[in-house]
């Protein structure tokens, strides 16, 4: 399925290269390690098949992408989004509230009961442009642990 929105363009395989861009670009800005190797493993995944999520790539040209991946809760009521990631090169010119409205037009066609996000506590600039999008602070905290050890 491909948005009707002229903001988004579905991401492919062939997209690979200028995807690795724009996510390395995310990673400098925001402090997070780029793994290439990593990215290039879990990456197709999301650009063959909608099973696990999708990737958009954001503007003409391209200039930013969001990572949107499924889950399904029964607190959420059924199928549920999480927007992963979200990187724009340029902002303060509308062109995010527009992705993000782009994006949950799209969530809502597939069905999806409710849209998560994730920011860190320091990144008050974040909070306050998903709270203006219409996103609200929960009270829970997310706890995560790898499974990739070598616990036995």
């Amino acid at each position: 399925m491909n948005n009707a929105n002229p903001m988004l363009t579905r991401a492919t395989i062939d997209d690979l290269p200028q995807l690795l861009e724009l996510i390395r670009e995310f990673c400098a800005i925001d402090g997070h390690t780029f793994d290439e190797q990593r990215l290039e493993s879990c990456l197709p995944d999301l650009l063959h098949t909608d099973d696990y999520g999708l990737v958009w790539l954001i503007g003409e040209p391209f200039v930013g992408y969001a990572v949107i991946t499924w889950g399904y809760s029964l607190e959420s009521g059924g199928r549920e989004a999480l927007i992963d990631e979200i990187y724009l090169r340029s902002r303060g010119q509308g062109l995010g509230s527009r992705a993000i409205e782009a994006i949950l037009d799209d969530c809502r066609s597939r069905g999806v009961q409710m849209v998560f996000l994730e920011t860190e506590t320091r990144n008050t600039r974040a909070r306050s442009f998903y709270t203006r999008a219409g996103f609200t602070a929960d009270d829970s905290i997310w706890m995560s642990r790898s499974l990739s050890d070598s616990r036995e």
